[in-house]
């Protein structure tokens, strides 16, 4: 009896293939377990570290990034980037946390982002002053451009949501849209998002939540920008293989 195919690709498993900024990341992890980085000591510069790794200087930043995002690693202009001032096993803790992160689970991304956008545009809508709320507008307008002549408007879309996260008055939750907003766009083109026409619609959602802001009701605002994540989120999960 021949064995059934669909019992058999179970048993393979998928082949993990770390990135580049995977491997920095755990090399960092390996030097802070030996003694070699200890909390407080400060990083090679970018430049060195590419050269050293062999790789770009953009995997080196995205290991920071990553790395900043969790508060493992602090970048202090005009002196570089150390490592946090925590103990030992707290920074192996996380950097193995980080590294065990499914990083293109969109669906956790997507909820996570709704839940800083929908608190962000309610602090807009009774923080934003008039200016920024026709800067708002301005945003919006060079996305609709985009729209009318048939092209998604990505970069538009997102400086849209970072100028709403901006005028909360939160820099804490601005610093959070900012951080996940590079990941929001890498993965938004790896699944195409924005077929079929969602852009069309992103457009109203966008000017719905607009409306909100505009006329200074929280709720409004909220409730439209949690309308727009939710419909983004059901897209975007659509199109993932």
């Amino acid at each position: 009896m021949k064995a059934d195919l669909n019992q058999v690709i179970e048993h393979f498993r998928e082949i993990d293939l770390k990135s580049p900024a995977d491997i920095i990341i755990q090399q960092i992890k390996e030097l802070i377990s030996s003694g070699v980085l200890r909390p407080g000591d400060r990083l090679p510069p970018e430049r060195a570290l590419a050269e050293r790794f062999g790789v770009g200087r953009g995997h080196i930043r995205e290991a920071i990034r990553r790395l900043e995002f969790y508060g493992i690693l602090k970048t202090i202009p005009q002196s570089g980037t150390i490592v946090a001032s925590l103990g030992v096993k707290a920074l192996e803790g996380l950097i193995a946390s980080v590294l065990n992160l499914e990083k293109e689970d969109f669906q956790s991304l997507m909820e996570t982002r709704a839940l800083l956008e929908v608190h962000a545009a309610r602090l807009a809508a009774s923080r934003a002053t008039d200016e920024e709320v026709e800067d708002l507008v301005r945003a919006h307008e060079e996305f609709q451009k985009q729209v009318l002549v048939g092209a998604p408007g990505l970069e538009e879309d997102l400086m849209f949501h970072l100028k709403i996260a901006e005028y909360s008055r939160n820099s804490v939750l601005r610093s959070l849209i900012s951080l996940i907003t590079p990941d929001i766009i890498t993965l938004s083109k790896n699944y195409d998002t924005c077929r079929d026409g969602r852009f069309l619609v992103a457009k109203e959602e966008h000017e719905a939540v607009l409306r909100g802001i505009q006329s200074r009701d929280p709720d409004r605002a909220a409730a439209a920008m949690e309308e727009h994540m939710r419909r983004s989120r059901l897209q975007q999960m659509s199109r993932q293989p």
